[in-house]
Formats: C-alpha cells, structure tokens, sequence
C-alpha cells in the first residue's frame, strides 16, 4: 500500500497546471500506520518466539539427554520473573529491528516535474527529467528508460502500479503497462556470443552473486557494470535475460560471428 501526499517546492503558489505553474512532487511510499503496525506485527512476533525459548529451555533440562543441555541451563538458571522478561524483551527487540530494516529498504518514489528520486536505505537517486523517455511495472520493479532504450533504474518495488502509473502521468511522463521491449529479452546462457567484449564475464560472476543475500549489492554493480556495456538485464527464477540497447557497431566477444542465436525464450 502506498500514499500520495504533495510535498512543497519552494516556488510561489498557483492554481496549477492549468495556469503553466508546475504541479507539486508526488511522493510515493509506506503510510506512517502501515509501518507501524508492521512493527508492531514483528516485535509481537518475536517476543511470543521469546516466550517460546522460555519453554524450549524449561522442557529440555528434564531430559536425561538432549542437544543444547548447557544453554538450556544457563537460562533456567536466572530466576523468575526476570527470566521470562528477558526473553520477552529481546524477542520483541529483534523482531522490530528485522521491522526496521525491511521498512528502511522498501523504496519510496517522489515524482515531480522535473525530476524522478529514487530512495532507498536513505539514499536518494534523481534522474532529471530529460534523461527518463519510459516508466512501467516489470513484474515487482519499477524500471526506468532512457531515449535509447536502455535502463536508468530497475528497482524492486512494492508500491501499488496504479499509483504509480498516476503520480508519472500526472506530472507529464510517459508510462507503459508492460515493458515494450518484452520480445528482446534472451535467456544467458554462458559463452554467449554477439555480446559486448567481457560482458560474459560479468554475466558468469553476476550468476554467482544471484539470490545469495551477502552478494546482492555485487549483483547490483555487475548489473551497472553490464549497463555500461550496452546491456541490458533482468532476472526471473534467478536465471539473467538479457537485451542489447541499439548502437551503431558494439564491440564483439572474440570469435563470435553472425547473428545472435536464440539460447531461450524470453520470460
């Protein structure tokens, strides 16, 4: 779920639009009471998780033998109650922390007339209006195109489309239901060819770095790396499909030659 909510300019006020005033920035994320009670949800969860290690350590030293004996005795060993709000409290702890980083790295969109801002973990991205020709839902991203066919941003994103698609309307950017470049997409396959020189490489340790969450930020830099190449890419099922943005003569993989085959169907 999403709000819409205008945030002020610093220009002078107007009717509008209509009167050739810009229209305020539309910003796009969780509501306040959806974070909240998604914290609440987690910290409740993890202190009932607490209660249940109280159990757990409780039951476990009645037994003649059974694993993690010693913990289990370490704990039954504080008295009650502290016990028992001790493992409450740091069961609630965790859970609003895990709460905590996952609303940190939900992505929040502001959307104004000259510009499009990209935040996550409090770190915003602005691509000026000039450079962004497309906006439209991949599947659970938000992706953004250039002129040239090739990809500003693809970004994970929870926000409802419909919003979406209205807040970049509203302020003048074009917005497809799907991504018009569908049919280019290509399965990697390794060895590939007719692709940019080292772009194989990139796309065997990106391959690596898929689905592993200690290596999401390197599949992110490959990703770039392969942008810079001319190439695009988009993942399904944690396989890489891949499209060329169009240019006069890229560079080749040595000893590639004719046209590009077709490994896989495109997802």
């Amino acid at each position: 779920m999403d709000i819409e909510k205008p945030q002020p300019t610093g220009r002078p006020e107007g009717p509008g639009p209509q009167s050739g005033q810009p229209t305020p920035p539309t910003v796009l994320a969780d509501p306040p009471a959806l974070v909240v009670a998604v914290c609440v949800a987690f910290a409740a969860a993890g202190a009932g998780l607490g209660w249940l290690v109280r159990l757990l350590a409780k039951w476990l030293v009645t037994l003649e033998h059974a694993p993690w004996q010693g913990p289990a005795r370490l704990l039954t060993a504080i008295p009650e109650p502290w016990l028992t709000i001790g493992l409450l409290t740091v069961g609630a702890a965790v859970g609003l922390a895990v709460a905590l980083f996952g609303q940190h790295d939900e992505l929040a969109v502001t959307v104004a007339d000259d510009e499009v801002v990209l935040t996550r973990r409090a770190k915003p991205v602005a691509l000026p209006r000039a450079t962004v020709h497309l906006a439209f839902r991949d599947r659970k991203e938000l992706v953004l195109l250039g002129r040239d066919s090739a990809e500003l941003a693809r970004e994970g994103c929870t926000l409802d489309a419909e919003r979406l698609a209205g807040a970049f309307r509203a302020h003048g950017y074009a917005w497809a239901d799907g991504d018009p470049h569908d049919d280019e997409f290509r399965r990697w396959v390794p060895d590939t060819p007719n692709l940019p020189v080292g772009a194989n490489a990139l796309f065997t340790a990106r391959e690596r770095a898929l689905g592993k969450s200690d290596t999401a930020d390197d599949a992110r830099e490959l990703r770039a790396e392969l942008a810079r190449l001319g190439v695009v890419v988009r993942d399904k099922d944690k396989r890489q499909f891949w499209r060329l943005v169009p240019q006069d003569q890229p560079p080749r993989d040595q000893g590639s030659s004719g046209p590009a085959p077709d490994p896989a169907e495109a997802p």
